[in-house]
């Protein structure tokens, strides 16, 4: 578990926010969506411990980190936020995401990245705008 305000060069900017990064079956990595089984009921029942401890009268007295999230499902990411995840790491899907895009162009336009002039269309044909 994390306490505080953690911020850095993780995700490009500080963070004046007290959070709390709760294990509740999360686990860093990245995995097929649904093979981690995540307890989320845990941040809710979470929220209400703080919640009679403290006399506060939000649902939601703390912010929550949902560490761990990338391979999540759509309603377990939607079912954390409604238990007050404010903040989601998921860098490997954003890595791979990135990935996707670069080698998706790479193979529509190979032909065109290997010289700077030559491609399918004629040995003596430029590459520069066909990209």
């Amino acid at each position: 578990m994390e306490l505080g305000i953690t911020g850095g060069e993780e995700d490009g900017s500080m963070s004046d926010l007290f959070t709390i990064a709760a294990a509740f079956g999360n686990l860093h990595d990245v995995y097929k969506p649904g093979n981690v089984k995540l307890s989320l009921i845990l941040l809710k029942k979470h929220q209400e411990y703080v919640k009679e401890k403290t006399g506060m009268k939000s649902d939601k007295p703390v912010w929550l980190v949902f560490h761990g999230g990338s391979g999540s499902l759509a309603t377990e990411i939607s079912d954390a936020v409604s238990y007050g995840v404010v903040k989601m790491n998921v860098d490997t899907d954003t890595q791979w995401a990135y990935w996707e895009g670069i080698r998706n162009f790479f193979e529509s336009k190979k032909g065109y990245l290997q010289t700077q002039v030559g491609n399918p269309e004629g040995l003596d044909k430029p590459n520069k705008k066909a990209l």
